[in-house]
């Protein structure tokens, strides 16, 4: 596998419902794994990638999927090859690991949510859920979303509203854009920062209960 990754592993043989954890920008493979045993009781398989772009950080080195301009979009060629790394590291970790295909969510914080937007606009059939926690969803990739992106995928987005990094107003934006593309999105704002907060961690927990490992089925 390309990336280095952590992985948190539920007991069992599985497969496991499972979770794609994307980092945000500076930070680590190792930033996302301390959620995994609050989410649904621990139940999920939670795989952690680690962007490849190195974003130095005085003497310590961080780790992104694309390259930041501030005030302006990503590169176009660079924003493909993080998202192309992502989802080769995705195909390759199904294959390796126990992983139940039919209860597979990504998830992705600050700029990983932008990867992770862009992966589930672009293949809704392959999974279960799209949470994006404090991120935003660029205009740009609603131009690659599937035709059955509505009737397949379910979405949460979180948003803080001191967040000093990533204006709340471009995550109200992007809970906008889904819903003109008629995608269901359970949207949820919460006194914090840029971050997680434990309300934060208790309602995505919720959540995954009700969406991923106990959803509600309509038939017809």
């Amino acid at each position: 596998m390309e990336l280095l990754h952590t992985i948190y592993e539920p007991a069992g043989d599985g497969p496991h419902p499972t979770i794609l954890a994307l980092h945000g920008w500076g930070a680590n493979g190792m930033d996302l794994l301390g959620v995994a045993p609050y989410l649904a009781g621990g139940r999920f398989l939670v795989l952690c990638p680690q962007g490849s772009v190195e974003v130095p950080l005085g003497p310590m080195v961080g780790y992104g999927w694309f390259p930041i301009t501030m005030g302006a979009p990503p590169d176009p060629v660079a924003f493909t090859k993080g998202l192309d790394e992502a989802r080769r590291f995705l195909d390759a970790a199904v294959r390796r690991y126990p992983v139940d295909r039919n209860k597979l969510v990504v998830l992705g914080f600050s700029q990983g949510g932008v990867i992770a937007y862009a992966l589930a606009l672009a293949e809704p059939e392959r999974f279960a859920g799209l949470v994006a926690l404090s991120s935003w969803l660029p205009a740009a990739l609603t131009q690659t979303a599937s035709p059955h992106t509505r009737e397949r995928l379910s979405v949460l987005i979180h948003h803080g509203t001191r967040d000093d990094l990533i204006e709340i107003a471009r995550g109200r934006e992007s809970v906008e854009t889904l819903r003109r593309l008629q995608v269901p999105v359970t949207y949820r704002e919460f006194d914090m920062g840029h971050e997680i907060s434990p309300d934060s961690l208790a309602d995505l927990s919720d959540w995954l209960e009700n969406k991923v490992l106990s959803p509600i089925l309509v038939v017809r």
